[in-house]
């Protein structure tokens, strides 16, 4: 597995970086977003390690310049603890975030969970209406056109679109696509509900995911 880090501080860089390589990841280093943006195009990275706060390209416009041709996970490294730094990071696209300062076994363990769902068995090719999934190859699409979605937008459409009939609570959809157990936010599943609310909306479905007040939510029929 090879892990792509970005992050502007050498000395945080380093102690990182070495941190992964002896868990057993290869890296690739970047101390700035250019940077970043060219080793995430020539070395295909299984995951990227990028810090918000770096000089001239900030790491929101470096997320959102590789979401653009990639969904490889992406692990936002924070210096503030603001609700909203962590909402704006995930609405771009990132899979989680750690908060500094931090210690290198937590961002690890962070990593491990990311690729482990990643990495899940693929099912079947899925289908409700005219909405097409195809998980083995990570693609989605509305009535043969092609959505551009990230990897936890991703897992949120599969688990629905497994048990389309089904009644999801918010816990039961966390639980689906971040793991039992884990210590994620309303506000988090929120942000990416939104998301993939507004990219079925654009791909003409606007109304396909429904909120039942009070209990979750389900697929409405699509025609």
């Amino acid at each position: 597995m090879k892990i792509l880090l970005v992050d502007d501080d050498p000395r945080l860089r380093d102690l990182v970086r070495m941190a992964l390589e002896r868990a057993g990841y290869a890296v690739v280093t970047a101390a700035d977003g250019q940077t970043a943006l060219t080793h995430a195009a020539r070395e295909t990275p299984d995951l990227i390690v990028l810090d918000v706060g770096l000089p001239e390209m900030d790491g929101f416009e470096t997320c959102r310049r590789i979401r653009a041709t990639s969904d490889v996970p992406i692990l936002f490294l924070t210096a503030r603890d603001d609700e909203i730094d962590r909402i704006v990071g995930l609405e771009l696209g990132a899979d989680d975030y750690v908060t500094k300062p931090f210690s290198p076994r937590e961002v690890i363990a962070r990593i491990r969970a990311i690729l482990k769902r990643s990495a899940g068995p693929a099912p079947r090719a899925l289908s409700h209406g005219s909405l097409r999934m195809d998980p083995q190859a990570r693609l989605v699409s509305v009535a043969g056109v092609d959505l551009a979605l990230t990897g936890t937008e991703l897992r949120l459409l599969e688990a629905l679109l497994g048990q389309p009939n089904r009644l999801w609570t918010r816990a039961q959809v966390t639980d689906a696509i971040w793991g039992a157990g884990s210590p994620v936010s309303d506000r988090t599943l929120d942000s990416h509900l939104r998301n993939l609310r507004r990219k079925l909306a654009e791909a003409g479905q606007p109304d396909v995911i429904e909120t039942v007040h009070g209990q979750g939510m389900r697929l409405r029929p699509v025609p």
